[in-house]
């Protein structure tokens, strides 16, 4: 459960932050930096060590209780939904072999860039943004972000929001590799939060 709980609180810190940057501008750069790094992170031990630590998930496991447990406000709609929609494409992804492979061949390319690069270097960023684009982006069912014209209007802006999608896409594939399902959160809500917590 708590490995559980870490790949959804990554998936509610990528929503959070896609919606903060398009209504914003700006978002934390170590709060974007972990989840970016965690995109190259393709082996590991734990569920924990693609993240780093449990601090580097504070805000993702912040929205995941409130959101949970229903405490949140009316501001947190584009956040559920940019997460529920991340876990129903990972659901598409999981049934398109071929689209995986090569998302696992483009992160491998990507993985040789950060040896020059940091995740949070423009090109990698851009890097990112294309794979996304290329992908998960041809589905049917695409993520509407919504948010200020000035900020979606920035190229930099939004390569950043697909490379937080394409980690976010990243933490609910990892979701399902530890057993969660879209289904179970309606039954197990109260162990999640419970596990979210103690990490908090």
């Amino acid at each position: 459960m708590e490995d559980q709980a870490i790949a959804l609180a990554a998936v509610f810190q990528a929503a959070f932050l896609v919606d903060r940057l398009a209504k914003t501008g700006s978002i934390p750069e170590e709060s974007y930096r972990v989840l970016l790094e965690s995109l190259t992170k393709t082996q590991s031990d734990s569920t924990m060590e693609i993240y780093g630590d449990r601090f580097s998930l504070q805000l993702g496991l912040k929205e995941l209780i409130g959101i949970l447990d229903k405490r949140n406000d009316q501001s947190k709609v584009e956040v559920v939904r940019y997460a529920l929609t991340l876990l129903y494409l990972e659901g598409k992804l999981h049934k398109r072999q071929d689209m995986l492979t090569v998302m696992s061949q483009r992160i491998e390319q990507i993985q040789q860039q950060t040896l020059h690069f940091e995740a949070t270097h423009s090109n990698i960023v851009g890097a990112f943004a294309s794979l996304y684009k290329d992908t998960i982006s041809t589905f049917p069912q695409r993520i509407q972000v919504t948010g200020e014209p000035k900020h979606l209007r920035v190229d930099e802006n939004a390569d950043k929001i697909r490379a937080l999608l394409l980690a976010g896409i990243r933490a609910a594939v990892l979701w399902r590799q530890v057993g969660g399902r879209r289904w179970k959160l309606l039954f197990t809500r109260k162990p999640i939060i419970k596990a979210a917590e103690a990490l908090l």
